[in-house]
């Protein structure tokens, strides 16, 4: 500021005409900087407004409706002070104070390293992705029943979107959980988070007598709270654990007196996520910590188990002195065994009925058992007891009388066929060896093996000598030269007869097994047809 230039005075003085001193007018000068300092200063944090709702000034639920002013700090206007002096004495410039640094808000208020059994901190869930405002926002039941404590009992359904949009932006920092309190800290619009509080009842002693004799009652409730379950039946024990529209009691340090405000809402919001992950946080809030609560059941656990089993031990019977129970006794001679039925009874007829069992197959399987046991009393022995399924089945289709393929028989033959996995065409051909030759039949159709000279080379000559033309062997089987006959030496000694079309190597079983090679041939035609 430039002043007027004055003519120097004659002699120093103290006093100016008007009567006002030197020190005065110094004091002045100095007020004057202060003020000119403080008008073009950046403002600090705590100077800042506090953070105010979407729903905008003058609405319900706005945080500026209930900003309360601040004391202004500022000196008052420069009209209503003394008047200053427009020269000042010579001074060393002073520097001009710097404007403060704004507040360092660290990462997170968490601090684990001073948790205990009834003080636990978990860290920060991250952001949800895709949230839908519809959708549950808890996945358990017990997580959804305290999100319906706290949407029943909130005053305003805007503050608890806001809260929920919070909690799903990931603004909810480390979450304290201690014996009636949930403590976090809030992210809001200011730099400062908002510490947040949720006070809930803790249990009396006789609530937790009865929650921990149910828990008890049924192993089942431990195994379950092992594997961070929290069944129905444990919760609807007649103890209050899971709260109601009014238990929730937050308190927020913003401004805002909703019930709840959205810094409190998104701390409920996260807290269902926290219950979904583990009951136990529930237990801790009403009283007792995980590990207490676990050796407690464990206790009580063992205790009943023992009064059980004294319980269900019996009473001492009156015994035997070992002596005299393996003293050598003389036994009753046992009855003579009935003698053997003849032949099997046969099974009682089998109607029809809409939608019942084929009577033909009822039939065939009792007949078939009936056999079976009258051949097992008879000799001691099953006759058909070491078969393959495969074998078994073949079995049961050849007992089947009659020939050729009947809707009845055909029937059999496709339920048999697909329970061993082959075609009808398969089980037909080894009925065919079955009913030739039996078990030993089936394993000539199906295994052709290398049989040891002697018997197999005498075959030939005796063939020629039947003026038959000469077969060609191959391992077990000698086949006609024009392909359409073929005899099989079986590992029990006898020959057996099959015919095909000529080239076509689709062999069936024919004839009667013999143990002439020749003589397994009669039936099929003259030495000319052959």
């Amino acid at each position: 500021m430039r002043t007027p230039a004055r003519p120097a005075p004659s002699a120093p003085s103290t006093v100016r005409p008007g009567g006002e001193s030197r020190t005065a007018r110094v004091k002045a000068a100095q007020d004057m900087r202060q003020f000119l300092t403080n008008a073009f200063r950046m403002p600090a944090w705590a100077d800042t407004p506090e953070e105010t709702d979407d729903t905008g000034p003058g609405t319900p639920g706005s945080d500026t409706d209930r900003t309360e002013p601040r004391p202004s700090t500022a000196p008052a206007p420069v009209s209503e002070q003394a008047p200053v002096a427009l020269r000042t004495p010579h001074r060393p410039a002073e520097p001009r104070p710097s404007s403060p640094a704004p507040a360092q808000v660290p990462a997170t208020m968490a601090t684990p390293h001073r948790d205990t059994e009834l003080r636990r901190t978990f860290p920060a869930f991250p952001p949800r992705s895709a949230a839908s405002e519809d959708s549950s926002f808890a996945e358990t039941w017990w997580g959804n029943a305290w999100v319906d404590a706290l949407e029943q009992g909130a005053l305003d359904v805007k503050r608890l979107a806001r809260g929920r949009g919070y909690a799903d932006q990931g603004h909810v920092d480390a979450i304290t959980v201690t014996p009636g309190l949930v403590l976090a800290y809030v992210r809001g619009s200011r730099p400062r988070p908002y510490r947040v509080q949720v006070r809930l009842r803790t249990l009396e002693d006789e609530d937790w007598e009865r929650f921990l004799d149910t828990a008890a009652d049924r192993p089942g409730h431990i195994a379950a709270l092992l594997d961070k379950e929290l069944p129905e039946s444990l919760a609807d024990c007649g103890v209050p654990l899971l709260p109601g529209p009014r238990d929730l009691a937050p308190q927020c340090s913003c401004p805002d007196s909703g019930h709840p405000c959205k810094h409190a809402a998104a701390l409920c919001y996260q807290m269902a996520r926290l219950l979904d992950a583990d009951p136990f946080v529930l237990l801790l809030l009403r009283g007792r910590g995980e590990k207490e609560l676990l050796d407690t059941l464990s206790r009580r656990s063992a205790a009943r188990a023992a009064r059980a089993a004294q319980e269900r031990s019996p009473r001492s019977l009156p015994g035997v002195r070992a002596a005299e129970a393996l003293a050598p006794r003389q036994l009753a001679p046992l009855p003579s065994p009935l003698p053997v039925p003849p032949h099997p009874e046969q099974p009682p007829v089998y109607s029809a009925a809409p939608g019942g069992p084929d009577p033909f197959a009822l039939d065939q399987l009792a007949t078939d058992a009936a056999a079976r046991a009258h051949a097992l009393l008879a000799t001691g022995r099953d006759p058909v007891g070491a078969l393959t399924l495969w074998q078994d089945a073949v079995r049961l289709a050849a007992a089947r009388p009659g020939s050729g393929l009947t809707a009845t028989t055909r029937a059999l033959y496709s339920t048999l066929a697909t329970a061993v996995g082959r075609t009808q065409a398969d089980l037909a051909r080894a009925v065919a060896a079955w009913r030739q030759g039996g078990l030993a039949g089936l394993a000539v159709l199906e295994e052709p093996w290398d049989p040891p000279a002697g018997r197999f080379d005498r075959a030939r000559p005796l063939l020629l000598g039947a003026d038959l033309p000469a077969f060609r062997p191959w391992r077990n089987r000698l086949t006609h030269p024009h392909g359409h006959v073929q005899l099989r030496l079986g590992r029990d000694g006898l020959w057996y007869a099959y015919e095909s079309e000529p080239d076509h190597d689709d062999w069936w079983p024919r004839g009667t097994p013999d143990l002439d090679p020749v003589g397994a041939l009669t039936g099929l035609g003259t030495p000319d047809d052959l």
